[in-house]
């Protein structure tokens, strides 16, 4: 297993489902505009949620691209859910910047509540369209960025849909961090995970 930290936060990349995360305190939902149920992670985490989450939402709404808003779970296994805006590739512009304001944002609100571990989808690179390997590029850059100031953020997750991705910001998360000789993973047996990433130190956070 590569194990990597930032200061006292471990860091992860899973292949699985952003609602099947049990151990985490917030997910992050890759948003639209008016927090309404959608498709790809929005859809799944509303219709896991229940119809309460929109509820919660939609005083909240709009937000623009790079803001974030936090809810409660409701049906899901986790406290929070914390709903981004990321940009569509292209028209929101500048992409990269609105796209790591997410980040920071998500962040600034975890520390804000106290949470302890968040989990992101890869934000903007399904049907708005970023590229994946630029999106992981700004994604881990400005977690990494941003998890060097205090917080009580002690676990960050990036959950993939697939190996492809998993295995790109595996590369990523070892060239900007760090880490000793090849990586390699585990096998995790959990509901919604399969190979992991994780931050450094003797063991691992569970």
């Amino acid at each position: 297993m590569t194990q990597l930290r930032v200061g006292p936060t471990a860091v992860e990349c899973v292949r699985g489902d952003i609602t099947c995360q049990p151990d985490i305190d917030a997910v992050v939902n890759a948003a639209n505009a008016e927090l309404r149920p959608g498709g790809g992670v929005a859809g799944a985490i509303h219709r896991a949620a229940g119809p309460g989450l929109y509820e919660e939402c939609r005083p909240l709404a709009p937000i623009r691209p790079g803001e974030a808003v936090i809810t409660g779970g409701h049906g899901l296994p986790n406290r929070f859910v914390i709903h981004c805006l990321g940009p569509v590739y292209g028209a929101d512009v500048p992409s990269d910047v609105l796209l790591a304001r997410c980040y920071r944002n998500a962040l600034r609100l975890a520390a804000g509540r106290g949470i302890r571990s968040i989990a992101f989808p890869a934000i903007s690179a399904g049907i708005f369209g970023y590229p994946m390997e630029a999106a992981a590029q700004v994604a881990v850059r400005t977690v990494i960025a941003a998890l060097r100031d205090p917080s009580s953020v002690r676990l960050v997750r990036f959950v993939l849909f697939d190996g492809r991705a998993r295995t790109m910001y595996e590369a990523l998360l070892i060239a900007s961090i760090g880490g000793t000789g090849s990586p390699t993973t585990t096998r995790d047996t959990r509901p919604g995970t399969t190979d992991r990433l994780v931050g450094p130190g003797g063991r691992g956070p569970y």
